[in-house]
């Protein structure tokens, strides 16, 4: 490694400074990985972590934040209302047929409408069924929608999964 940098970079400050940061990221990704492997032992026999795990494009590290940043489901009344905290649908105000503004657009939780736009990108990569889907809503409109919308999808399939303590059926939420 070493002897790599310092072929890479002429300048011998420059090649110790990248082996300095080197070993630094290496310590900083152990601790990641004993603080990840800690958090996991103590939620993955939790039935809400499997059930959300089932869901395609969720992994470890989005049904733990989803999972822990939802807290108990049952604080939501229904599904839009979960949407809606995740930040997954578009707050606005209509009065007479008219919309008079966009409400709320930062309210909710920004950390589950990352992890949730996470989530949809995955599924669309790896899932036939949600990218099917995707490539219907694309061709209605743009890709940011496309993938909003299935990032709505896959919230109030998580909101489900969630309350009803059920394994992911991706033909109840895409077919």
């Amino acid at each position: 490694d070493t002897e790599q940098v310092h072929a890479d970079f002429s300048s011998m400050n420059t090649a110790l400074s990248v082996i300095s940061n080197l070993s630094l990221i290496r310590c900083a990704q152990q601790q990641i990985n004993v603080i990840e492997g800690a958090i996991l032992k103590q939620t993955s026999l939790s039935p809400e972590f499997i059930n959300l795990s089932s869901i395609d494009g969720i992994g470890n590290t989005l049904a733990l934040t989803i999972m822990l940043e939802t807290g108990t489901i049952k604080r939501f009344d229904s599904p839009g209302n979960f949407s809606s905290y995740c930040r997954c649908v578009k707050g606005a105000r209509y009065s007479n047929g008219k919309k008079k503004g966009a409400t709320n657009q930062k309210n909710g939780n920004r950390y589950l409408a990352w992890a949730f736009t996470e989530a949809a990108n995955f599924a669309i990569r790896y899932n036939p069924t949600v990218k099917k889907y995707y490539q219907r809503k694309l061709a209605k409109t743009n890709k940011v929608v496309a993938i909003k919308t299935v990032a709505h999808k896959l919230a109030r399939a998580c909101y489900h999964v969630l309350k009803d303590n059920v394994p992911f059926d991706e033909h109840k939420a895409f077919a």
